[in-house]
């Protein structure tokens, strides 16, 4: 019997507060090596996006930050819940991305973890941070179109 294939996105966690705290730029969709632990854990949805960021390492690109809890059922190859995983992209994003974050006052945090297609996707966004008095504005301008 061949497996059943997923097919559309189904997603597993959102950073609410990374829209809040920050304005995006851009938003950019790219896979993640995980461990088969990881997975399992996040087919039962669980994740905590909040605390996370990207940052460069030897010419590529690690998300750091992304609590992703041990599995329930796990043995001793439990993965450890805040490790660093490596975010895969075209060499060519990746060259564009840390020459965009090393000139400019931007970071780069992950704004959604979905499947697509069977596959973990982390949804990126380019982002430069509010001040107190930007954070009030986009609260009025938001209630205001309510």
């Amino acid at each position: 019997m061949t497996p059943v294939k997923e097919t559309g996105k189904k997603l597993i966690a959102q950073n609410k507060k990374g829209r809040h705290d920050y304005f995006i730029d851009e938003v950019i969709e790219a896979g993640l090596v995980l461990v088969g632990t990881e997975v399992k854990s996040l087919r039962a949805g669980r994740a905590t996006l909040t605390d996370g960021y990207a940052m460069v390492k030897e010419g590529e690109l690690w998300l750091c930050g992304v609590h992703i809890p041990e599995y329930n059922e796990g043995t001793w190859t439990n993965h450890s819940p805040r490790r660093e995983r490596k975010l895969l992209m075209h060499k060519r994003e990746v060259s564009r991305l840390i020459g965009t974050l090393k000139e400019s006052g931007q970071t780069l945090i992950p704004l959604s973890l979905y499947f697509k297609d069977g596959k973990v996707k982390v949804e990126m966004g380019l982002a430069r941070g509010k001040k107190a008095h930007d954070k009030r504005a986009s609260l009025l301008e938001r209630q205001a179109s309510r």
